[in-house]
């Protein structure tokens, strides 16, 4: 067995596995001084992407496990944005349906909203998530996915809009989950325990990353952001 369950409903891939290693071994986060949120430690997905051997892995075990899987998932559901990095290779694979569930009315068509919901960082206002009506019919089975599991806002939005589309959610994925945020206790607690049956699973927990994870530049007392014009006098 590859994962472990770290709680009811929540379970996370084995240390000992290699995509496990390979998530340890190149995932980057970066302080505040050189991230764009306020945060401790802003977890940097494009360390992921910019790893072919890691984003390859991440589709080769997630695909497996739903070629695998009886009854199939139906759907595949990302999450704007990061989830869009992820979920159409999956989906493209298991030749079935990725579903783009966008910010603040963006899709086009009719649309299904979310309710309202807060981030682990302050935005103007509460933020709604999307999807166009039709997209996940009666009776599908949706895997959600994206890139962090935090405090759970937007992982509650997406399982909302499966609900109101007549479907039923098969787990929701992320590839890097914080613990000590509790996002699947929430969840699980919320509307007097109407998603405590979801399953939430993790490919690396935040709190194995160290030191040695973080790409800020130590020597660097520059500007964070750099315009072309002026790289390219420097040229």
């Amino acid at each position: 067995m590859s994962l472990k369950e770290i709680g009811p409903n929540s379970l996370l891939l084995e240390d000992s596995h290699s995509l496990s290693q390979l998530l340890k071994k190149n995932y980057r986060w970066y302080s505040p001084i050189f991230s764009p949120r306020n945060v401790p430690r802003f977890a940097d997905v494009s360390s992921i992407t910019e790893s072919p051997e890691t984003l390859k892995a991440i589709r080769d075990f997630l695909v497996e496990r739903y070629r695998t899987m009886s009854p199939a998932p139906t759907h595949i559901l990302g999450f704007d944005a990061r989830g869009f990095l992820f979920g159409p290779m999956i989906a493209v694979e298991l030749g079935i349906p990725f579903v783009l569930m966008r910010k603040a009315d963006k899709n086009a068509g009719l649309l299904i909203r979310s309710e309202p919901y807060e981030k682990e960082y302050k935005e103007a206002a509460p933020e709604v998530m999307t999807i166009r009506h039709g997209s996940i019919g009666k009776n599908s089975r949706v895997v959600l996915i994206d890139d962090v599991l935090a405090t759970g806002g937007t992982a509650l939005s997406g399982l909302q809009l499966v609900e109101a589309s007549g479907a039923e959610v098969v787990e929701m994925v992320s590839i890097l989950t914080i613990p000590f945020l509790k996002a699947a206790e929430r969840i699980h607690s919320t509307a007097g325990g109407r998603y405590k049956n979801v399953r939430f699973i993790g490919l690396l927990s935040e709190d194995v990353l160290t030191e040695a994870n973080c790409g800020d530049l130590n020597d660097y007392t520059g500007p964070r952001v750099l315009s072309c014009s002026d790289l390219l006098v420097n040229q």
